[in-house]
């Protein structure tokens, strides 16, 4: 097997048991373990076990990137594309059980502050995601004139509060309540708009 196909295997298998025991009582071996090979075979892969929590943890986020690109990318209505991505990527963690135990016991993989950002790379995307659906809701008329840089940066900071709300502190419902009511406002708008006589 190419070793391209077999990454995606070790760093399946590496987030299967770094959720079951935390990045600091997972040894490498416990890895190999995991996937049937020695300890030795696993380091023609990763240089140790930081690299193999870092890119384990970068390949569950970009599958997660991944499902929430496809699912937009099937809509052409910005609106739609907009909610669908926001719901699909707020409800993705309900299903990955694996990438949702490591948040819990390592929630700084949304850190407050780019500096700090091991996945610096992968949370560009995603703010790059909400930056494209703004600017064609601009051109497209749907949404109004705003600084695209500035909203989309505010808009992903929003979602780190509800995932860390809903899923390290476990508030679950009621934080999915506010969820739906924050989406509702970013798209209709707090002020009461007054209808012509």
């Amino acid at each position: 097997m190419a070793r391209e196909d077999k990454l995606p295997q070790i760093y399946e298998a590496a987030l299967r048991v770094f959720a079951k025991y935390g990045y600091k009582r997972t040894r490498v071996e416990d890895v190999a373990a995991e996937l049937g090979m020695t300890k030795g075979n696993l380091y023609l892969y990763v240089e140790n076990k930081k690299d193999l929590y870092e890119k384990a943890v970068a390949h569950g986020m970009l599958r997660w990137q991944s499902m929430v690109s496809k699912a937009i990318a099937k809509i052409d209505d910005t609106v739609e594309q907009f909610t669908v991505m926001c719901k699909k990527s707020f409800t993705y963690l309900s299903r990955d059980v694996a990438l949702r135990a490591i948040l819990i016991n390592d929630p700084s993989i949304f850190p407050l502050s780019r500096r700090d950002d091991p996945f610096y790379e992968i949370n560009r995307a995603s703010i790059a995601l909400i930056r494209n659906i703004l600017e064609q809701g601009i051109k497209k008329g749907k949404f109004r004139e705003v600084d695209v840089d500035h909203v989309s940066e505010l808009l992903f900071s929003i979602y780190v509060m509800f995932i860390i709300k809903t899923y390290v502190k476990t508030e679950g419902k009621s934080t999915l309540k506010m969820f739906e009511q924050g989406i509702d406002i970013i798209l209709q708008g707090l002020l009461k708009r007054s209808h012509p006589a």
